[in-house]
């Protein structure tokens, strides 16, 4: 076995994280579900969000035949929404070309939607048993302080070499469920101890043979994404109040925010009672409200949101399946983006979730 293998296997029985909900079965929905929440996103946020998830959709067949927008609304705050979308679509096709039952190789596991090698690798090792390697972000970042590599991880010569790295050190015995305490050690070991700031060495089991602790390259490995201005985006939301209620537009699947409600959007130029009248056909009493900026950062642009209280004169009678008029503490409920529940949140409802414009 090798060394890493060895070390983090006796290690976690120890401080490995043993209460996470997902692993007390080898269910490989269960394990999907979490390894595609896990994505991105921490686990202390992940924990209640799967909680309700699998309690409203329990199995494959409940999540295929489930509306995506129920889908969305579940994963409305828990950010990059394309997952849900793919995690849907995914149930779809485990319904339609695998009868049902969760495909049992990683490389079948790979052909469905939103799942890349890792993500795949990982649900092959915990749902069953197999031996393949993970290399998820804290994964690069051990091997890279491990071993000593430099170059930026997302750069395809230096991933390649730390897939490399990932092979040679999985345990060559995976009886026992050798593989599957590995793997988990692993994203533990990434999670708690070789963090991306202030990494906790004097805790880690591998620091005798790591590189980057011997040679003092901690805060130097891996090495960082060379780094450039995101560009800025402007926008403006229409937040149109008619009878205490907001209307809220269906988005189309692709783009940003892809199938979650918002409001109406406009370029920053263009001008909102005119937009209001001959676009969506609804009158407004007064030129609009100018209400605090918001800001936004993605991941490759940053953008600032600029909202705009319209009260409607008309009782507007807009019936397109894609927009409903809708009290703004029900939206909440709604699969909505993240800054249009602040936005909500902030110039609509008080504390008790209550209108108050």
């Amino acid at each position: 076995m090798s060394f890493i293998a060895s070390r983090l296997i006796h290690w976690h029985h120890n401080h490995g994280r043993h209460h996470l909900p997902w692993k007390r079965n080898r269910d490989p929905y269960a394990i999907w579900l979490s390894e595609i929440m896990l994505q991105q996103t921490q686990v202390n946020t992940v924990i209640p969000y799967y909680t309700r998830f699998m309690q409203v959709f329990p199995a494959i067949a409940s999540l295929a035949q489930a509306p995506l927008d129920d889908v969305l609304a579940l994963w409305s705050g828990l950010g990059y929404y394309s997952r849900a979308r793919n995690l849907h679509l995914a149930a779809q096709k485990i319904e339609q070309n695998h009868h049902g039952q969760f495909p049992a190789t990683r490389t079948d596991i790979q052909q469905l939607p939103g799942i890349g090698r890792s993500t795949a690798a990982a649900i092959a090792v915990f749902a069953f048993g197999q031996r393949e390697a993970i290399l998820d972000g804290n994964v690069k970042r051990i091997f890279a302080r491990f071993f000593g590599i430099s170059g930026y991880p997302g750069e395809m010569k230096i991933q390649n070499h730390l897939w490399e790295k990932a092979e040679e050190s999985l345990p060559i015995d995976h009886s026992n469920d050798a593989i599957e305490t590995y793997t988990q050690a692993l994203m533990d070991l990434g999670a708690t101890v070789c963090t991306r700031h202030t990494p906790r060495c004097e805790s880690c089991p591998l620091r005798s043979q790591c590189v980057a602790f011997q040679e003092q390259l901690t805060d130097q490995l891996p090495t960082a994404k060379p780094r450039k201005a995101l560009p800025q985006k402007e926008t403006v939301f229409l937040l149109l109040l008619q009878q205490q209620k907001l209307l809220l537009q269906k988005r189309a699947t692709s783009g940003i925010w892809g199938a979650l409600w918002c409001p109406p959007e406009i370029a920053t130029g263009v001008d909102a009672t005119d937009y209001c009248q001959h676009h969506l056909g609804i009158q407004v009493k007064q030129q609009p409200i100018e209400l605090p900026a918001l800001d936004h950062q993605f991941t490759h642009f940053k953008l600032r949101i600029h909202p705009r209280l319209l009260h409607v004169v008309s009782d507007s009678r807009i019936t397109e399946p894609e927009s409903i008029w809708i009290n703004p503490a029900d939206a909440l409920e709604q699969g909505i983006p993240a800054p249009v529940r602040k936005l909500l949140k902030q110039n609509f409802l008080s504390d008790n979730q209550t209108t108050r414009i």
